[in-house]
């Protein structure tokens, strides 16, 4: 079984910074993507940032220009630096893999716990 950890969600200002992070529970072989999602309530999931294996990365638009996101493979860890944050980027944000090979396992569709990242005005 292959899991993933998210960690540094919090409650800060506008216009403030936090940094998440996602851990692999294994040492990840190989991976097609990592993706970033957030859900606030009332709202539908949406898709934040994407990273491929070659380090490609796409935004959605509502984030570009504010977050960035990257990845350890020495970690097994994807991050989210978010700044600037607004009120809007209130919400749970969680990790997922859509397909990940780790230690002689074969895992698909698998999704962190979530943290939330709360943004005061």
């Amino acid at each position: 079984q292959v899991q993933l950890v998210e960690s540094g969600g919090g409650l800060v200002q506008a216009g403030g910074s936090l940094r998440l992070s996602c851990a692999a529970s294994r040492t990840i072989v190989s991976i097609d993507t990592m993706n970033w999602y957030r859900q606030a309530p009332g709202k539908q999931r949406e898709l934040v940032a994407v990273i491929s294996s070659g380090g490609g990365t796409h935004y959605a638009d509502s984030v570009k220009g504010r977050f960035t996101i990257s990845k350890d493979n020495a970690k097994n860890t994807v991050y989210l630096q978010m700044n600037n944050l607004k009120p809007e980027d209130t919400a749970v944000y969680t990790c997922n893999v859509p397909k990940i090979v780790a230690a002689g396992i074969t895992a698909f569709n698998v999704w962190g716990q979530g943290t939330q990242v709360t943004v005061s005005s």
